[in-house]
């Protein structure tokens, strides 16, 4: 029942496009189900991510977006979201940059959308990376060439933040 369940969670993300199949398998079989309802499970993930724990905390963002165990708010995703990405953490800054791609808890600004998935790419894994870049490639569509450069210069300087 439990690898059902994770099948189900990695495949609704998959399906919103948020998060690719492998990365939601790879956070439920860490902390859980992706947006399972279990209370402990919830509570276990929050505690973590209070604690600082990266993964814990995009998770948690992800949960917030996709109102999974917990009241959906994308301004509260993008928070988890954001402390998951400063830390260098690949998922987080992925699914920050959809955020400010797409405008859900954020000003859209397609500048740190490409600078976050850009950060994001270049730390994913190697399974990951394609799909990070085409994400990255598709906002790159829509900007001028000062935006573009802009965004890759925040991009060089950003240094990850340890908490």
């Amino acid at each position: 029942m439990l690898k059902v369940t994770r099948l189900i969670s990695a495949g609704f993300a998959l399906l919103i496009g948020a998060v690719p199949v492998a990365q939601a398998a790879s956070l439920a079989v860490k902390y859980g189900p992706v947006g399972r309802s279990d209370e402990l499970s919830t509570r276990r993930i929050i505690a973590l991510a209070e604690r600082g724990d990266p993964r814990a905390q995009a998770t948690l963002g992800f949960m917030y977006a996709n109102g999974r165990g917990v009241p959906q708010s994308y301004d509260v995703a993008v928070d988890w979201y954001l402390r998951a990405a400063e830390q260098g953490d690949a998922t987080g800054q992925h699914l920050l940059g959809l955020m400010y791609d797409k405008g859900f808890g954020v000003t859209p600004n397609v500048v740190l959308a490409h600078m976050w998935l850009n950060l994001a790419a270049a730390h994913a894994p190697r399974h990951n990376r394609e799909n990070f870049l085409r994400l990255r490639d598709a906002v790159a569509s829509k900007m001028t060439r000062g935006q573009l450069d802009l965004a890759q210069q925040l991009a060089v300087d950003f240094v990850p933040i340890r908490r």
